[in-house]
This record gives structure tokens, C-alpha cells and sequence, in this order.
């Protein structure tokens, strides 16, 4: 019989001095699934070992850390690599997927991982957390019923304002809420970006450090955005994580 591979949630952040980060967004029933891992599949070790801390503190492991088996699986895993990393849930033992932020296997490259468990006949078990995808669709007021995560958009000025404008687009001839993020430095270059490419009417939602004590959301017309950018007042955005959400009218 083959292992059970657990899609395991991750903070979306922490803060300086916080307790226990883990409190209010990992269910307690996560937590003690976790602990009672032995092998993980993971973007980075290092985090993940700080993770499965954190984790000890409430849920005491069921290996000593030192003895917990955590590969890596990042952008950089070759597709035949893949095979390797559920070779010893063909043999019967669970494993944990866990991405640094969020949930895995979405905006997360777990997603191939998992596709090939399903072929393997693994069961795959997604586990509750937070996801910084869904928190900002239900904060940001756009429409829920439909829409669409786009990952990042292109770093050439040029293509990104034509990207924009085809998910505009979109937007309004479908009623659709278009979702992407950036690399946090560039957040400030994105919001102008969408301010001066987009309608004036089109709604933009800013959902920034989402689950933190300093979280922030607003939504408004690209036309008040760019009002605000004028007149020097910018989102307290600069390197912090951050979803932008556009709803064209």
C-alpha cells in the first residue's frame, strides 16, 4: 500500500517577538499531522526545519528533528527528479508537501508533484491554511464567483502594460476578477504600472502582509490610485508579499 501525501500550509509571515505564529492560522489537527511526519518535501529545508520548530513547541515530533527527512523541490527540480521524491511513498510511507508560504501546489511549483502522485495512485490529502490567493478575492469586495490567478506578470515595461490591458479586458467581457503578485521590491513599479495602463473605472484591490497584524487592504478606482501616486502617497507595500486584484467595470 502507498503513503498518504499531505499538502501541508505554511504561515503567509511572522512577526518580530510574535508567541506562536502558528496559532491563529495552522489548525491544531495540521499541526499534529505534521509532527507525525518523518520525510517532507519541501522549497527549502532550512525554513521548513524552523516550520516543524515552531510546530514542536505544541505537538511534539514524532522523530527528533535531526532525523526528519526533507528533500527539496523548487524551480529548479528537473521534471525526472520528480519520481525520486514519492519513491518512498511507494513504499508505504506518508510525506508532507510544504511550500514557504501558503499553501502548496498553488503559485507554488508542488503542482507537477502532486499530478504524478495522482498517477501513482497516492492519495493526496490537502490540509487546511491559509491561502493568500483567496483571503485577498474575499477582502477586496470584486467578484467571487469568477475569477483567475495569473501569476507575474512581465518585468518589460512594454509587455506588462499590454499584459494588463488583455486581462482588462478580460475582465470586463467576462465580469472576471483577475489576481497576480510580484517580486515585493518591484510592488510600487506594478501598482503604477496598473494605474496608468488601466480605465480610470476599473476596480484595483491592494492586499498586502494578508493574516498579519499588518495586513492592509484597499480597494478603489484606478482613477483614486493614481490620484494618490500623484500626489506621493504610496501603499506601505515596499518588499512586504503582496496580491493585486483588477475588476473592470
Amino acid at each position: 500500500m502507498t503513503g498518504i501525501l499531505y499538502l501541508i500550509p505554511n504561515t503567509l509571515g511572522s512577526e518580530a517577538g510574535q508567541q506562536n505564529p502558528l496559532a491563529e492560522v495552522i489548525p491544531e489537527r495540521v499541526q499534529a499531522i505534521t509532527a507525525g511526519l518523518d520525510y517532507f518535501i519541501a522549497e527549502n529545508a532550512k525554513t521548513t526545519r524552523a516550520f516543524l520548530k515552531l510546530v514542536a513547541a505544541r505537538h511534539p515530533l514524532g522523530k527528533a528533528l535531526q532525523e526528519i527527512h526533507i528533500a527539496e523541490l523548487n524551480v529548479n527540480t528537473a521534471e525526472q527528479a520528480l519520481p525520486a521524491l514519492l519513491a518512498p511513498l511507494m513504499e508505504g510511507r506518508d510525506a508532507g508537501l510544504i511550500s514557504e508560504a501558503g499553501v502548496p501546489a498553488v503559485a507554488d511549483p508542488g503542482a507537477n508533484l502532486v499530478r504524478l502522485a495522482h498517477a501513482k495512485g497516492i492519495a493526496v490529502r490537502p490540509l487546511v491554511g491559509p491561502s493568500s490567493l483567496l483571503l485577498a478575492v474575499m477582502a477586496s469586495g470584486l467578484n467571487g464567483q469568477s475569477f483567475a490567478f495569473n501569476g507575474y506578470l512581465p518585468t518589460d515595461a512594454a509587455l506588462r502594460a499590454k499584459r494588463l490591458k488583455a486581462l482588462e479586458d478580460r475582465s470586463r467581457q467576462e465580469k472576471q476578477t483577475q489576481l497576480f503578485i510580484e517580486t515585493p521590491y518591484r510592488n510600487g513599479a506594478l501598482l503604477e504600472a496598473i494605474v496608468t495602463t488601466c480605465h480610470g473605472n476599473t476596480l484595483v484591490c491592494v492586499a498586502t502582509d494578508l493574516s498579519l497584524a499588518s495586513e492592509t487592504i484597499r480597494t478603489q478606482a484606478a482613477a483614486k490610485w493614481k490620484a494618490e501616486l500623484a500626489s506621493g502617497k504610496q501603499p506601505d507595500f515596499h518588499k512586504r508579499p503582496t496580491v493585486f486584484l483588477l475588476l473592470a467595470q
